[in-house]
């Protein structure tokens, strides 16, 4: 049908269109985004030389949760983790002054992918704080923070798809016991059949 005889028809039937506003869309820009310094190279030469963050949801029972964790690339070890209701800031905040008292290399680094949460002033201002160099992944590129995904899939498989926990608490007991199992007891092939504590622990003797 003509255009024309729809707007006559509707004109004489009184009949009104509602048109939203449209309003300009220039898309989303991080305040701060780090250069990928890491660049995948995920072998480190000393214990807090260089870190990878990411965030992953976890379910508990209906609902989700979230969980933040750091990873040392140097042994795999799992060096700080915080779970909640919320896939906020204060999340990765509460997360990073984990590190806070832990004897970081001199050129730290930290790697994540380019969340609304890592691209804060408030997670440069605590990356400054903690004297550790920003980094992040290319926009939509997964692989240039493999380590972690895999960290979480492991964690998943072998841990929270078998508890299924109904409760955050659950959830969090099911977490902690599963990063103790992994940092003091998962053996790994890139640590010559050491778990990551003890492949630091055997380095340092």
């Amino acid at each position: 049908m003509n255009h024309k005889r729809v707007r006559r028809l509707m004109r004489e039937l009184g009949i009104r269109s509602v048109i939203r506003k449209k309003r300009p869309f220039y898309g989303h820009r991080g305040s701060v985004v780090f250069p990928n310094v890491l660049n995948r190279e995920f072998y480190a030469e000393n214990p807090y030389q260089k870190l990878v963050t990411d965030i992953t949801y976890v379910r508990v029972g209906d609902t989700f949760a979230y969980l933040s964790v750091v990873l040392d690339l140097y042994n795999n070890e799992i060096v700080a983790w915080e779970l909640s209701n919320r896939n906020d800031l204060p999340l990765v905040i509460n997360t990073l002054n984990q590190l806070n008292g832990k004897l970081l290399d001199k050129n730290a680094l930290l790697h994540s992918d380019q969340g609304f949460q890592y691209t804060t002033k408030s997670y440069e201002n605590h990356l400054k704080e903690l004297q550790i160099q920003g980094s992040h992944s290319r926009k939509g590129n997964c692989y240039d923070n493999a380590c972690i995904e895999s960290f979480f899939s492991h964690l998943k498989t072998e841990k929270l798809y078998l508890v299924r926990p109904k409760t955050i608490e659950q959830a969090y007991q099911a977490i902690q016991e599963y990063i103790h199992f992994y940092n003091h007891s998962r053996f790994q092939e890139k640590l010559n059949g050491l778990s990551p504590i003890e492949y630091r622990e055997k380095a340092a003797a």
